[in-house]
């Protein structure tokens, strides 16, 4: 497989779709990014040859024209369902290798249990690709039961092709233009001077974080070894969340008074993206004999995106994708008035 090839990446303004232009870029490759929007093309990857290619994911004559002659490696970071799969089929066998953006909420526990379950699963270890899955499965795929089965569904479609196809299951992705940036629960509380960080399950949980720069090194891994397989896709390292709020702390120069919350505490005090009540790590040990170098562990790979969300919150590229203030999601996790009255009234 050339280095000065040709790639395209289906859905490449996104967060994992960056990453992977700028690396493929700098090691040489021509790479064109499809999408709806191409104000969402950072100016960066534009400047190093990046070229946008306007497409509808659900429509194949879009994406067909958007293959054109045919392409050495192609992406697909917004392959969701098995009809999504089933659309890109034709681009696959006209492509010298592909690689499919998985993701690790289709494993199972021994009870059935999966990331997005109301029970939390346990698994007994890293987890392998030779983990239970769910089912496959086509109901709405935007649901916390839906989503891993269509992806279930969309790798087995991909796979059963018979092409060479890998597909990459990340965990807890981070990184710049993420549309759902994690790390936003603590550095909005740097920025805000809070004097207190509150950590359920006193910051013990553990759900694996996956630098999307660290998936650009896979996918151009599979893009030099063509092959049929599945892959994890995690940061060499696996913090608890107290070590990855000391970790952004760390890099803005704050400090914190860390309020560590036992079980049993206010059930309305602590939350945060890696409350994962039992740990949830990806085993690496296939990437690693694929030929996986990481570039940097969790604290080096996430200080880009920090930089990035403070840079956005003053105003800078990137403000579109910060949470508002009544956010459903980081809304409860950032509820000051519970905190204070909770500072102002605990004993001594």
């Amino acid at each position: 497989m050339p280095s000065s090839g040709r790639a395209l990446i289906v859905g490449g303004t996104g967060l994992i779709g960056r990453a992977a232009a700028r690396r493929l870029l700098a090691a040489g490759w021509r790479v064109d990014v499809t999408g709806r929007d191409p104000t969402r093309l950072p100016g960066d990857v534009a400047a190093a040859g990046g070229r946008f290619v306007a497409a509808d994911r659900g429509d194949p004559r879009q994406l067909l024209a958007a293959l054109g002659d045919g392409a050495d490696l192609l992406v697909d970071c917004i392959c969701y369902t098995a009809a999504d799969a089933a659309r890109l089929l034709p681009l696959v066998r006209e492509a010298g290798s592909t690689v499919m953006i998985s993701s690790k909420a289709v494993y199972v526990d021994a009870a059935g249990n999966h990331s997005n379950s109301d029970t939390a699963p346990h698994f007994d270890g890293p987890i392998r690709e030779t983990q239970p899955t769910m089912a496959p499965g086509d109901t709405d795929y935007t649901t916390r039961e839906g989503y891993g089965a269509n992806k279930v569904a969309a790798e087995q479609v991909l796979l059963d092709s018979g092409e060479p196809v890998t597909v990459l299951r990340p965990s807890k992705i981070h990184g710049e233009g993420a549309t759902r940036p994690r790390e936003w629960v603590f550095v909005k509380r740097v920025l805000d001077r809070r004097p207190a960080v509150f950590l359920a399950r006193r910051g013990a949980g553990v759900d694996h974080p996956t630098a999307a720069a660290n998936t650009a090194v896979l996918i151009e891994v599979a893009a030099a070894r063509p092959g049929r397989r599945i892959v994890n896709s995690a940061d060499p390292d696996a913090p608890s969340a107290l070590e990855i709020s000391r970790t952004i702390a760390r890099q803005l120069d704050h400090a914190w008074e860390e309020v560590l919350l036992d079980d049993g505490a206010d059930e309305g005090l602590g939350g945060h993206p890696w409350d994962a009540r039992h740990p949830i790590v990806l085993d690496m040990s296939a990437a690693a004999e694929l030929g996986y170098t990481p570039v940097g562990d969790y604290a080096t790979t996430v200080a880009d995106e920090v930089e990035w969300l403070v840079s956005a919150a003053r105003g800078g590229d990137g403000a579109e994708f910060l949470p508002a203030p009544d956010d459903a999601f980081f809304g409860p996790m950032l509820d000051y008035a519970a905190e204070d009255r909770y500072l102002a009234t605990r004993p001594g």
